[in-house]
């Protein structure tokens, strides 16, 4: 087994009652999951997102934990949350990077793999 593995699962929603498309407002919701498949206890000190809109543009959004908080993860197990970002267009795309510190004082990065924002019925 790797002594240093993190899978994170990414579940992403529209937010209709939040947005407002006639002023170019769409808000997302996306649920994470972060599970320490490796053997080591690891603590999550920060994340990196790199947001892209339908038009190319991008926004980096740094930061120390998530939600205000920095789970320690023991081998197995999993830490959830949620938030949320706003787009001026229909659909985008997010992905980035957890950096955690492992019990043995070695720090390494969790990748966030790409996914999908959009809204329903949309074609792009």
């Amino acid at each position: 087994m790797i002594k240093y593995d993190i899978a994170v699962n990414v579940q992403a929603e529209y937010l209709p009652h939040q947005s407002t498309p006639s002023e170019s407002r769409y808000v997302f919701a996306y649920h994470i999951t972060i599970t320490n498949c490796g053997t080591q206890a690891a603590k999550l000190l920060s994340r990196h997102w790199i947001i892209t809109n339908g038009n190319e543009k991008i926004q980096e959004v740094k930061g120390s934990g998530v939600v205000g908080e920095y789970p320690h993860l023991e081998s197995g197990e999993s830490f959830q949350y949620s938030s949320g970002t706003v787009m001026d267009t229909v659909v985008g795309s997010m992905h980035g990077s957890y950096q955690f510190v492992a019990d043995d004082g070695t720090e390494f990065e969790a990748p966030i793999r790409a996914f999908r924002l959009s809204v329903p019925n949309q074609v792009h």
